[in-house]
């Protein structure tokens, strides 16, 4: 296969398997691991037949078209056409299944089918780290091993952790649905949860030697938008994308041509995304009319506009962010929001009004061996005139981070502070 036709069908492959795999499920009564199996297989086919017979005009339909006559060979096997025939309907008759390159096979709801698919990979029954994983395995069409590589696991321990949450999912007989009304807040808060979570790694990746991730940035970027496609009358969705626009819209500035991270204050803002500015702004207004002022995630996204609103740095509204965090703490108490407050209004009214919050928050048992808390202490000292202090923060700090790019940061602060 030569490398052309090798990417084509990559990219055919993360856009057309969710969409598999979500038709699949329902056919199959949810069972998301036999799904995924069909779809694999299908894929294996297109792999056999396209270099040799070329790709299909419409490669969807033909992957949907074989996909679910596979998955009717499967009931048939099974014997459960009868008990499935009612529920199903025409979708058991082969007659009416439509041609490989049919224009028309797509036009159903595989929409719902890909949101039912989100809720539940992003089921609460699944620990965190479970759902990240099988929702960009599934959703994400990204293998075991780009996932693995993406949060620096052993392929083994990732492979592990899908293999049991399709369990978990099949022996709770999670229902292969969009929650009722009165469930949705709460379920919809966990695909956010996990949504946001991939954003994060990818944004600011916790270990590693790479600063950033933009791969699973832009990922969840898509999570959301099919989110909100889906669900527009969500003002935490559009919070949540609002906020994931904004911050990815730094991401050109936020390392050099050697991939060294670039902090805020020292980035051209000439390079920020501000084509991706605009949208992030226009989902905030949204989250804000539809009456999502004091959501989380859109408060934070409030946060990053204050930030995109400055064109230079001492342009930026630290008292206005100062209040947002304030905000964003009642609505969603933490230490580590606390934190960010901190530096807002130490940047808002000095070092000496923030460091008796920052002296708190370091007794607080949450932020122990948290790399954050050290670096901002550093950053007060050095303003507060204690030089050796701050050195030695800088110093504890890079102690603590995992990640490879922010430790040489924090170690060439340490060193850059003046000697007493």
């Amino acid at each position: 296969m030569d490398t052309a036709l090798a990417q084509r069908m990559d990219t055919l492959w993360r856009m057309e398997s969710p969409v598999l795999i979500a038709r699949l499920a329902r056919m199959l009564g949810g069972d998301v691991g036999r799904a995924e199996e069909l779809a694999q297989d299908t894929w294996l086919a297109a792999l056999e037949r396209w270099p040799v017979q070329g790709v299909p005009d419409n490669p969807g339909a033909w992957l949907m078209t074989t996909a679910r006559n596979r998955a009717i060979d499967v009931l048939r096997q099974h014997q459960r056409v009868a008990g499935q025939h009612a529920l199903w309907g025409s979708e058991l008759e082969p007659q009416a299944l439509p041609l490989p390159d049919d224009s028309d096979a797509l036009q159903d709801d595989i929409g719902d089918d890909l949101l039912r698919l989100m809720f539940v990979a992003c089921h609460p029954v699944l620990s965190a780290d479970a759902r990240v994983a099988l929702t960009l395995r599934l959703l994400g069409g990204l293998t075991t091993e780009e996932i693995a590589r993406a949060f620096l696991q052993p392929e083994p321990t990732i492979a592990q952790r899908i293999v049991r949450a399709k369990r978990t999912l099949a022996s709770r007989q999670v229902p292969f649905e969009v929650p009722r009304q009165a469930a949705l807040p709460e379920r919809l808060a966990s695909v956010l949860e996990v949504v946001y979570l991939v954003f994060n790694e990818g944004y600011a990746a916790s270990a590693g030697s790479d600063w950033m991730r933009p791969a699973l940035c832009e990922e969840a970027l898509r999570l959301g938008r099919v989110l909100l496609h889906r669900l527009p009358t969500w003002p935490q969705v559009h919070g949540l994308v609002a906020l994931m626009e904004l911050q990815a819209s730094r991401a050109a500035a936020r390392v050099d041509a050697q991939g060294h991270p670039i902090l805020l204050p020292e980035q051209d803002r000439t390079r920020w995304d501000w084509l991706q500015i605009a949208r992030g702004q226009a989902a905030l207004g949204q989250a804000v009319a539809l009456g999502g002022s004091d959501d989380p995630y859109v408060l934070q996204a409030a946060i990053a506009d204050c930030h995109a609103r400055a064109r230079r740095v001492q342009d930026t509204d630290w008292t206005a962010m100062a209040a947002l965090y304030q905000r964003l703490a009642l609505q969603q108490p933490s230490p580590v929001i606390e934190l960010n407050r901190a530096v807002a209004l130490s940047r808002a009214q000095g070092a000496a009004a923030a460091w008796p919050l920052v002296e708190q928050l370091a007794q607080d048992p949450r932020l122990h061996g948290y790399a954050p808390l050290a670096a901002v202490q550093g950053d007060l000292l050095l303003q507060l005139g204690r030089g050796d202090e701050a050195r030695a923060a800088f110093l504890r700090a890079a102690s603590l981070t995992a990640n490879a790019r922010e430790q040489a940061v924090l170690l060439a602060r340490a060193q850059a502070v003046p000697l007493a």
